[in-house]
């Protein structure tokens, strides 16, 4: 860029700003991967949203975290792949289509399996897009060239080749179990898909007759009306009550049928009777004890949660009214002597909120054991393990591998990935493989598709083209550097990324798991359409922009931590950014149409010039530091002071004297560092800002297209003035007590006042002659004495830093009595300073333990503290004509 003729609008408006900039970033393929050899990759595959809706602040969130990562790998010079896509996620969508099928009076039934796939699609086509405008808003830096989505041919060719690899190790099986059912949706679902909540239930006390008629056996359930599938009772072996019964039989109530008394350990004798009725269909416990005992399993439901022709008289009332007539009936018969009210935990359906049924039902399952042992067995290493941060949900992920059952990942929808499985229409045989028998006119493909989380689960490597394991982008980009993600995905998504990366690719899927709690309301409360505390990204992007949006939400809680929404904290995140844009704005104004050639740091530098450089130095240290560990919520803190308070509030007000001067040397220098710091200072901002980043930048002097592609900041050691940062404090700490005594009492910064620095170290008196400008500047003094020796007048205000006593001589302004107050509130302050640093140098356990540089600084505070406490004292005397 030769010139920087400047196009800012005077107010910031981040509407305007950030109107067609996403557009152009595409257009400039900023964001693409280029598979530069020369350049070390970076990859962040984006957790794929759901096509069920539109996004909400937690993606937000999940998302700004990742495009700071990838922006600022970008400019530190990787070659970064940040690949988009969508899930498929098939309960939530297939019911989301039925739901707008119901709405005109047709079931997908009514439609067909073909049909209601392509209603499907269309479905995904027009949320897809609506999710991919979101994060046009956000401005996320996406390489759209590779967008995948679970359900295209490449995922499907993985998805096939996992099954059937699995299923040929023997790790993937078909057989009869007990599954959480969910009679809405009519599937089954995986355990991590139930959500338990506390219910108001019964224990109903039932006594089962014995056949020979010599008495009854008592029993109790939560679910009366399963009794109708009992195929036995079953008691412990040790219990002495009951041995004698052992191998008899009972009458089952109602239905009639003799089933029998069994003995199993996992009966406990001190629960209940010591007598539990066995439902093998029904039940997984009841399920495993029956395998030993060979009970037969009788299910008496359907699979919309009705009764069926098994249970007799109650065939097809629903499960809850079943419930209800076979308490009466029971009762009746006088079989039911006992009622008692029960809380227990009842699990329902995360998708659609039904109760779940434990059901009978052939499915298709993953024998998890072996995975899991390999997937535990990876973080034993070092070297190759999956960091987590912050690492106590590393334990989280452990406990729960530990302790494994195998996956259901069949599931009775249409919308998915087909299982890979035929039947032969008259052997029954089953054929597994990637593509149909070829005498296919034989066979019936398995009508059941897959988990979505089974797909998901390959995400990190099905979307770089595996399984070829030759293909350019598996070779370059996998293993992924990072993943972000929530907590409470660790079980559905992350670990199962986890075991299947290490089984299919020998590596771990990602190098690091950022993981970040949930956006919560002002109250804390989880945000939930019933409590209408939801709020959309959209609408807050509307109102601020998406720079405060992004800045809000990635620098609002640390790792691991839930995060809570406040608007009023987004507002004045618009109001730091507006800051920024006034005072780059000012700061362009004076540059007289600096060229990036023209830029010149080599000049004469003042106290403030060395300044704010060395503090540039510190922020581009810490800032890229603190990135490195994901700790966003302090590197936040770390630009917004710099930027605020030393670049607007004491850089931009000190470069005005050399700005509005004579002398053209000091001009140049200070454009050129006002050039130099604020592009440094963008580009740091960048990966959080980016698009109030992008804007100032290009109206700046710089070479390259645009700030995405340019050169992360670097510590110049050259720039490092330790002395000029010490000298530099002193003075705003003279200018802050001066404006502090001055609002004290009443004295506006407009009116004059003779001003009296006093020091007894004659590097710090030069140090204040040499920068007496800045004083006459900031302080506005009638008259400024810097000496050793100052006589003291009577009515005075003081004030003490460290190496200098401020002295405001303001006859007529001051009151005697309120400034003894005053300064004997001061007097308090560095006593409890010395009494509190003395303490900790008295401590030999400190002493000992604490480091050495440690010590040195307490010692030095030690000193401080002790020369200001007597300044002060000294002055309380001579208020008080002591002295």
């Amino acid at each position: 860029m030769e010139t920087n003729e400047l196009s800012m609008p005077t107010k910031y408006d981040p509407q305007s700003i950030e109107k067609g900039r996403y557009d152009w970033w595409l257009q400039g393929k900023f964001f693409e991967a280029k598979s530069d050899e020369e350049k070390q990759p970076y990859t962040i595959v984006i957790p794929p949203p759901n096509v069920t809706g539109k996004l909400h602040l937690g993606h937000a969130w999940d998302t700004t975290l990742q495009d700071i990562l990838t922006r600022m790998k970008r400019m530190q010079g990787y070659d970064v792949l940040w690949l988009p896509g969508m899930d498929h996620a098939g309960i939530a969508t297939q019911a989301k289509v039925e739901e707008k099928l119901r709405a005109n009076n047709i079931s997908r039934y009514d439609l067909g399996r073909e049909k209601f796939v392509e209603e499907t699609w269309k479905w995904k086509e027009e949320y897809a897009s609506h999710i991919r405008e979101q994060w046009s808003k956000l401005g996320l830096g996406l390489d759209y060239s590779r967008e995948r989505f679970t359900l295209d041919e490449g995922l499907s060719k993985a998805v096939r080749e996992v099954f059937v690899s699995l299923y040929n190790k023997g790790l993937i099986y078909r057989g009869e179990y007990i599954i959480n059912w969910d009679p809405a949706t009519k599937t089954a679902l995986s355990d991590i898909e139930v959500i338990y909540k506390d219910v108001q239930g019964a224990f109903y006390h039932m006594k089962y007759p014995l056949a020979d008629g010599s008495g009854y056996i008592e029993v109790a359930t939560t679910r009366p009306e399963t009794m109708l599938g009992d195929s036995g009772v079953a008691v412990n072996p040790k219990d002495e009550r009951y041995q004698h019964l052992i191998g008899k039989t009972v009458i089952l109530p109602i239905v009639g049928r003799e089933i029998p008394i069994v003995a199993d350990d996992y009966v406990e004798m001190d629960f209940g009777s010591g007598a539990v009725k066995m439902t093998p269909a029904h039940d997984p416990n009841d399920f495993e004890v029956g395998n030993r005992h060979n009970l037969e399993r009788i299910l008496v439901m359907n699979e919309d949660g009705t009764m069926n022709e098994r249970a007799g008289k109650y065939e097809g009332m629903d499960r809850f009214e079943c419930r209800k007539q076979i308490v009466k009936d029971l009762q009746d018969a006088g079989v039911l002597f006992k009622i008692e009210e029960h809380m227990h935990s009842v699990g329902h359906s995360e998708r659609s909120g039904a109760v779940v049924e434990p059901y009978l039902s052939t499915q298709w399952f993953v024998k998890m054991q072996p995975l899991a042992d390999a997937a535990i067995e990876l973080q034993n290493n070092e070297e190759e393990k999956v960091q987590f941060v912050p690492n106590r949900f590393e334990n989280t992920y452990l406990h729960w591998m530990e302790n494994i059952r195998d996956w259901c990942i069949s599931r009775q929808l249409w919308w998915g990935h087909r299982i890979p499985a035929w039947y032969h229409k008259e052997t029954g045989e089953v054929y597994v493989n990637h593509e149909a028998p070829s005498d296919i006119e034989n066979w019936e493909q398995d009508t059941d598709v897959l988990d979505t989380w089974f797909s998901s689960a390959l995400w990190p490597f099905s979307t770089l083209d595996w399984p070829d394991t030759e293909a350019v982008d598996f070779k370059r980009y996998y293993p992924t550097a990072a993943l972000v993600t929530g907590y409470d995905i660790i079980f559905f998504w992350v670990s199962r990324m986890i075991f299947q990366g290490l089984e299919f690719t020998g590596q771990r899927p990602f190098n690091d798991v950022l993981i970040h709690g949930l956006v919560r309301d002002e109250q804390g409360r989880k945000m939930s359409k019933s409590l209408g505390n939801g709020v959309d990204p959209m609408d807050v992007i509307a109102q601020y922009g998406a720079d405060s949006l992004r800045y809000f939400l990635s620098t609002g809680s640390s790792p691991g931590q839930d995060l809570r929404f406040s608007m009023e904290k987004v507002e004045s995140t618009w109001n730091f950014a507006n800051k920024i844009w006034n005072a780059s704005r000012f700061a362009l104004m004076n540059m007289n149409g600096l060229t990036f050639e023209e830029i010149d740091l080599s000049g004469e530098k003042s106290v403030a010039d060395k300044w704010i450089l060395t503090r540039l130095n510190e922020t581009i240290e810490t800032v890229t530091r603190l990135s490195d560990r994901y700790e966003f919520g302090e590197v936040g803190r770390i630009l917004y002071n710099f930027i605020w308070d030393d670049f607007c509030d004491w850089y931009i007000e000190m470069a005005k004297l050399p700005l509005y001067g004579e002398d053209e040397a000091a001009k140049l220098t200070t454009r050129s560092i006002l050039a130099y710091v604020l592009d440094n200072t963008m580009r740091l901002l960048h990966p959080f800002m980016p698009f109030i980043t992008e804007e100032i930048w290009q109206n700046l002097p710089h070479k390259g297209e645009s700030i995405t592609t340019a050169a992360w900041p670097e510590v110049n050691t050259s720039f490092t003035d330790n002395k000029a940062a010490n000298d530099m404090k002193l003075l705003v700490e003279i200018i802050r007590s001066v404006r502090n005594s001055r609002a004290e009492v009443n004295t506006p910064m407009s009116k004059k006042i003779n001003i009296l620095l006093k020091s007894q170290d004659d590097t710090i008196k030069a140090t204040l002659a040499e920068n007496k400008a800045y004083i006459e500047r900031f302080c506005n003094p009638e008259e400024l004495e810097i000496a050793t020796d100052i006589v003291i007048p009577d009515k005075a205000m003081t004030s003490v830093i460290t190496g200098v006593e401020i002295i405001l001589p303001l006859e007529g302004l001051i009151n005697m009595e309120e400034e003894i107050a005053r300064l004997t509130k001061e007097l308090d302050k560095w006593t409890k300073e010395v009494d509190r640093v003395q303490k900790k140098l008295s401590n030999e356990g400190f002493v000992k333990k604490a480091p050495e540089k440690v010590i040195t600084e307490e010692k030095a505070k030690e000193q401080d503290y002790l020369q200001k406490k007597a300044t002060v004292e000294a002055r309380i005397k001579e208020l008080k004509g002591d002295a």
